[in-house]
């Protein structure tokens, strides 16, 4: 399988943080799962589907705390496929002003290639990548 990778990065701003002046966890998961839905872009580039939905958060690890002003960089890159679903692995470091990064968050995260139906409906399909 060729290895499809993506990368994301967000600055983390006042209305990002929680009442202990930390990323709220939340706005993690979604920053995470922009990430993966773009690895799941390039994935299915040439494929028959339309896109991919997020299935499942298999595995979500918070290692450190990130805090307002730093950068949040991610990696996602494809892990295995099957037929319909594939995973991605999520990897996001925190950038302070030092420029050094340091591990906050680690998941993996499950989806399925989907198409738009006859019916108007989204329907998982084959995505053809091994």
């Amino acid at each position: 399988m060729e290895k499809v990778t993506a990368r994301y990065s967000q600055l983390v701003m006042p209305n990002d943080l929680n009442n202990l002046g930390t990323l709220f966890g939340g706005k993690m998961v979604s920053w995470m799962d922009i990430s993966a839905g773009k690895a799941a872009r390039r994935f299915l580039r040439g494929s028959d589907a339309a896109g991919a939905v997020t299935k499942a958060i298999d595995k979500m690890v918070f290692s450190e705390p990130v805090y307002g002003g730093e950068w949040v960089n991610f990696v996602a890159t494809i892990g295995s496929a099957g037929t319909t679903s594939f995973t991605v692995d999520i990897k996001a470091t925190a950038e302070d002003e030092t420029g050094q990064p340091r591990p906050v968050c680690k998941a993996c995260f499950t989806f399925v290639a989907v198409k738009k139906g006859d019916d108007g409906k989204w329907h998982k399909v084959p995505h053809g990548k091994q």
